[in-house]
């Protein structure tokens, strides 16, 4: 697997090795060794989820906060997102900023976003299968989240913005300046 630092430090773009035959493909989409190794840190992953969406579901910007805070390793099985990370960390010289990578079945790309971040997606396809493992369990008490559209941050979702398809609690969610403390 090849580990592609972003600009925040602590965010990767994963590249894994695909072997391609006659039959399809293979390839190893996990191996804690190996991802420890080329991340530099240690991670445990507990929880894997799974979500389906249509074309313009924008989910986040979601966090969790203090010692239920959670580090993810995300990918789509079907289809292709814009995936986006925002760095929460207040010490931080790349706070409130963010990067965004296409994740779509055909590439085979994956995200880590480290704790401390917020992240969200947005469905590109005409249908999205999104994976992902935490290294922590949700906890419904410690969720926060960000505005999807706050000028601060300047996240472009390369999508209409009438036409983007929102949950209403992603619809109030606070300001950059106004959001929970992630630690």
């Amino acid at each position: 697997m090849n580990f592609i630092p972003t600009k925040l430090e602590g965010c990767f773009i994963c590249e894994p090795k695909i072997i391609p035959d006659g039959r399809g493909y293979f390839m190893e989409s996990f191996n804690e060794k190996t991802f420890e190794q080329g991340i530099g840190q240690k991670v445990h992953f507990v929880q894997d989820n799974q979500s389906f969406s249509s074309k313009g579901v924008l989910r986040g910007l979601h966090y969790q906060t203090g010692e239920h805070a959670q580090a993810k390793l995300v990918r789509v099985l079907v289809g292709e997102v814009l995936d986006v990370a925002v760095d929460l960390r207040p010490e931080s010289p790349t706070f409130g900023q963010h990067v965004s990578v296409v994740l779509s079945a055909e590439n085979q790309k994956q995200f880590f976003v480290p704790r401390g971040f917020a992240h969200g997606f947005l469905v590109l396809s005409d249908t999205a299968v999104f994976f992902y493992k935490c290294d922590n369990f949700y906890h419904k008490e410690s969720e926060g989240g960000v505005i999807y559209n706050d000028e601060t941050i300047g996240i472009d979702w390369q999508f209409p913005a009438q036409k983007l398809i929102i949950s209403d609690k992603d619809k109030v969610q606070p300001i950059l300046a106004n959001a929970q403390k992630v630690w």
